[in-house]
Formats: structure tokens, C-alpha cells, sequence
């Protein structure tokens, strides 16, 4: 990645400010890279622990008691990695941008909690590929604490079955193979066409059909624009990029947000 000269990055963040101002309906978007700063690590990046605790495929998970079992060992080891990550800068300026009623709902890839913890009530917390920080039964829904789980597990090895039904138990997260979430799906759809303003922040915009709201907001005239380290695959559609570090980005845009429009187009 070619570095932002840091007297453009601050024109660009200016912009942005001036944008949100200006805008009705905002629509955040939120990837890994908002979390990085908490000590919640991404998937993609040079040695990350994920590359060595790979989530097992959903048909691989239901198929095989040994695959749960390897796969409720890899979640705490991952668990272990980032117990007590706190929100971070972008995590809170967002949660004041759904407290100024500027966004109805934070869209997000991220199965870490952190937004809810910033103080985002859990029903504008879009989330696409779930949630990390508690399991579910597969059979009856039930939901389960992993605060019962673990110690069960590590006493016996066995995965753990419903206390409900008897089915299988597994994290409320989409894995490879299962099924999105239809209801956040649709509802991260109706954000992105009514918005005005859709910004996606610390995201990839790889992974598919997640990565096809941002172009769902422009065909429908919304602003575009892109937070992120790297450079990504929707920069050429992007009304606006900016590469930095998330939260300091974050951070500027909070201190200017409480400034008027300055007539910037």
C-alpha cells in the first residue's frame, strides 16, 4: 500500500466529516480491521492465528463428533487470544453515530460483540456472520452460555449437546457453509438502499454476498466511501478512500463531527 500523504488523508477526513454532517440516513459497515486495535485479530494478515485455528466447515461440523470436538477446542483457544478486548476508537465513534440517530443499525462482519459493548443496542447490531460470544442449538435455537460450555468441555472432551432438546451445540456464528442469516441479510439490504451515506469501515470487501452491499448503496445513490489499511477490490467505485489507521481516522472524525457543513462536494 502506497501511504496517504498526511496532508490529503486530513483533507479526505475533513470531507468525510463535512459528508456525515450533511447526511440523513447513514450506514456503517464494519470488518475486521475496526477491531485490530481492540487485539481482536483479522483473518487475512501475515501469521495470523487464524491461519492455525481455521473455523471447520458447517457440512464437516454437523458429520462428525471429532470435527465439533477440534472445533469447540480451536474457539477457545481464539477466545483465550483476545479475552477482555474493550471497543475501540472506531467502535465508539460509531456507537455515537447510532446515538445521534444519524445511523438506524451498524452493519457488520465481525463476530466479536465489541459494537454491543461500545453501547449499541443488540437490535441495531446487524450482524451478518453472527455472533462469537455465545452457542446456539442447531435443532431448537436454545441458546447457550459459554460460560457453561467451556468447563464441561474441558472436564470431558466431549462437544456439548443442547440442555433443551439434545442437539448439536454450536458458537452463533456463520461457518463456511452455513446458511446467512436471512433476516440480518435483509434487513443490512433495506439499510443499504435507503441510505445516503454508506461507509465501509476495516473491511476486505471480499467475502460474498457481504461484500455486495456497498455497490447495492451506490446503485442506489449513496455515497460511497471506503475506511480501511489496504486498498480493496470497490476503491474504483468509491466516491471517497481512506487508507490509515482505523481508529485514529475514527478519532478525527468524532472530534470534527460536532462542526457545520463547510460547503465541500
Amino acid at each position: 500500500m502506497t501511504p496517504y500523504d498526511p496532508a490529503a488523508l486530513e483533507e479526505d477526513i475533513e470531507v468525510l466529516a463535512d459528508w456525515l454532517a450533511r447526511a440523513e440516513v447513514v450506514a456503517p459497515f464494519t470488518g475486521a480491521g475496526i477491531s485490530t486495535e481492540s487485539g481482536v485479530p483479522d483473518f487475512r494478515s501475515p501469521g495470523s492465528p487464524w491461519l492455525a485455528n481455521q473455523p471447520i466447515p458447517f457440512d464437516v461440523f454437523i458429520a462428525s463428533p471429532q470435527a465439533r470436538r477440534e472445533a469447540w477446542r480451536r474457539k477457545f483457544v481464539m477466545d483465550d487470544l483476545y479475552a477482555g478486548a474493550k471497543p475501540g476508537r472506531g467502535h465508539h465513534f460509531l456507537a455515537e453515530l447510532v446515538a445521534s440517530g444519524k445511523a438506524p443499525a451498524i452493519i457488520t462482519q465481525n463476530i466479536d460483540g465489541l459494537q454491543q459493548a461500545a453501547g449499541v443496542p443488540a437490535d441495531q447490531v446487524i450482524e451478518l456472520h453472527g455472533n462469537g460470544t455465545y452457542a446456539t442449538c442447531l435443532d431448537c435455537g436454545e441458546r447457550h452460555e459459554l460460560a457453561e460450555i467451556r468447563p464441561a468441555f474441558e472436564a470431558t472432551g466431549e462437544p456439548p449437546a443442547c440442555k433443551r432438546c439434545g442437539g448439536i451445540v454450536k458458537a452463533a456464528t456463520i461457518s463456511f457453509g452455513q446458511a446467512m442469516p436471512q433476516q440480518a441479510l435483509q434487513r443490512a439490504q433495506a439499510l443499504a438502499e435507503e441510505s445516503d451515506l454508506f461507509i465501509a469501515i476495516g473491511s476486505s470487501l471480499l467475502v460474498h454476498p457481504a461484500a455486495g452491499l456497498p455497490v447495492t448503496a451506490k446503485r442506489h445513490g449513496a455515497r460511497l466511501v471506503i475506511v480501511n489499511r489496504e486498498p480493496t477490490p470497490l476503491d474504483g467505485i468509491a466516491d471517497l478512500v481512506l487508507n490509515g489507521e482505523i481508529g485514529t481516522i475514527c478519532m478525527q472524525l468524532a472530534q470534527l463531527s460536532g462542526d457545520e457543513g463547510r460547503g465541500i462536494d
